[in-house]
């Protein structure tokens, strides 16, 4: 995985600010602007998905230095989205790596984890300093989050070898 560094530093050099920006925007938003935003973020990421649901990765989109840019303003665009969505990041980030950086779709995974998990705290960090919910009520949410999260990825860890992959 650290060959794979440079791809790392580049989504996360744009996720990270993205993230900050996204969750400072998401805390000052009206409630309906933010749902209608979400709705509307969710709707595209919807059809994206569903109209490219079969592009696979056979060569890098871009190369050279507009990669680097084309990297920067996509993990920019992901830290944003994902820190609305109050998710990681994950549905744009592999579908990113396997089409922009043409990496293997097992490979973007883990790859997705590594930009996805600084951005999550980066964009934690702001929506913790926003003082519309609690201190109690955001360790509540975050502690059973995280058990959920545990049991969840000890679940899938025990049910992925149970089904073969197959590609096509």
């Amino acid at each position: 995985m650290f060959v794979h560094w440079p791809i790392i530093v580049n989504l996360l050099g744009g996720s990270l600010i993205g993230a900050w920006l996204g969750a400072g925007w998401a805390t000052r938003l009206k409630s309906e602007t933010l749902y209608k935003v979400i709705a509307i973020l969710l709707v595209v990421i919807a059809a994206v998905l569903l109209l490219g649901h079969d592009a696979t990765a056979v060569q890098q989109l871009v190369t050279d230095g507009h990669q680097l840019v084309a990297g920067i303003v996509t993990g920019f665009c992901i830290g944003v989205v994902a820190s609305l969505l109050g998710g990681a990041g994950g549905e744009l980030l592999i579908p990113t790596l396997v089409l922009l950086f043409g990496t293997d779709i097992k490979l973007a995974g883990s790859l997705s984890l590594a930009v996805s998990l600084p951005a999550m705290l980066v964009g934690f960090t702001c929506y913790s300093r926003d003082s519309s919910s609690p201190p109690s009520a955001r360790t509540a949410c975050s502690c059973s989050l995280a058990a959920g999260s545990i049991v969840g990825t000890f679940t899938g860890g025990r049910l992925f070898g149970l089904r073969p992959y197959m590609a096509g």
